[in-house]
């Protein structure tokens, strides 16, 4: 059974953290509001960003929306960062973005395949597999130096699962909580599903990123937004998500009780916010160790040049301090 929040611990952090009073920050998302953005919508809907003096708006992604950009541009805030590859390809073009907190401790990203064909992820060598443009460039590369993954048996994916839904010899890239969920209700057959964290895939996803900027100029905001988006991520997933969950479909009128609640379930199954270092941690923590591991795996998949000063795409300075979980 997972563990209570520290009551104390979160209360002492938070007000030792207190922000101007309702001072007014932005949020932009990296996609349409769902689940997993959840804990940002719960410290928003129960008042947690408030107890620290944060009046705190979330502005959703999309397709053509880029949050990012309008960070950049002083428009926001606050930014949900990817992966630590985008935080490395910041530093690589002198752009002063720095990941101040690391939300899923497991990138979601998965490869399905279907019932009976593969036992093991270095199976899914014997599979024909549909990666987009992007995981060719970064998670692929490093299935094929790490694993011996080929770029012959690599056919593109266009986001649509009919492909692989008719052919029982392909495998397919997909989101934990998305593609899964999409061949259970259109195929009717619940797929094999190998998450690339759980093999070696050691990156972290979906981060706070602020300015360097904010950093030095406010650091009490970005200790509050952090410390209340850690405590948000715990309440949603173990506490009572309704509140948060209207929000998210306020934004995103596409969204599902059904996906949601499948989302949820996922994500604690499969510890993509607490396992790792928060185990131990804390919710939201970033490691030098686990930073450097990445890094590591991706020069040697030939992604980023190990010229790259990797210490400046993060801090640990913000989380990690126990906020949230006692997960002992």
């Amino acid at each position: 059974m997972k563990s209570r929040i520290l009551l104390m611990a979160v209360a002492a952090s938070m007000s030792a953290s207190v922000a101007t009073a309702n001072e007014k920050v932005a949020f932009g998302t990296n996609w349409l509001a769902q689940a997993e953005h959840g804990g940002f919508y719960q410290s928003v809907a129960d008042g947690t960003y408030a107890e620290c003096g944060l009046d705190v708006e979330i502005v959703p992604g999309g397709p053509q929306v880029n949050n990012r950009a309008l960070m950049l541009a002083g428009k926001l805030q606050f930014h949900m960062g990817g992966d630590l590859l985008q935080a490395f390809s910041s530093v690589k073009e002198g752009i002063p973005v720095v990941s101040v907190a690391a939300i899923f401790q497991k990138h979601p990203q998965v490869i399905l395949a279907h019932p009976g064909k593969a036992e093991s992820f270095e199976d899914l060598k014997n599979l024909t597999l549909l990666i987009g443009d992007n995981g060719f460039h970064s998670y692929y590369r490093w299935m094929m130096a790490e694993y011996g993954f080929t770029e012959e048996q690599r056919r593109p994916y266009t986001f649509n699962p009919a492909p692989f839904l008719a052919d029982t010899n392909l495998g397919m890239q997909g989101y934990l909580s998305s593609e899964p969920f999409l061949v259970q209700k259109e195929g009717g057959f619940t797929p094999l599903v190998f998450l690339i964290a759980d093999a070696g895939y050691s990156t972290y996803a979906t981060t706070i990123e602020t300015m360097a900027d904010t950093i030095a100029e406010k650091p009490e905001v970005v200790q509050c937004f952090v410390d209340g988006s850690i405590k948000g991520w715990y309440n949603y997933l173990y506490g009572d998500p309704s509140a948060a969950n209207v929000l998210i479909k306020e934004h995103n009128q596409q969204m599902t009780d059904g996906k949601i609640a499948y989302a949820i379930d996922r994500m604690k199954a499969e510890g993509i916010v607490d396992s790792g270092d928060a185990m131990s941690m804390g919710i939201g923590v970033i490691t030098d160790a686990k930073v450097k591991d990445f890094f590591e795996k991706m020069v040697n998949a030939g992604v980023i040049d190990s010229s790259v000063a990797w210490q400046d795409a993060y801090t640990t300075d913000f989380a990690g301090n126990g906020v949230g979980m006692d997960l002992k």
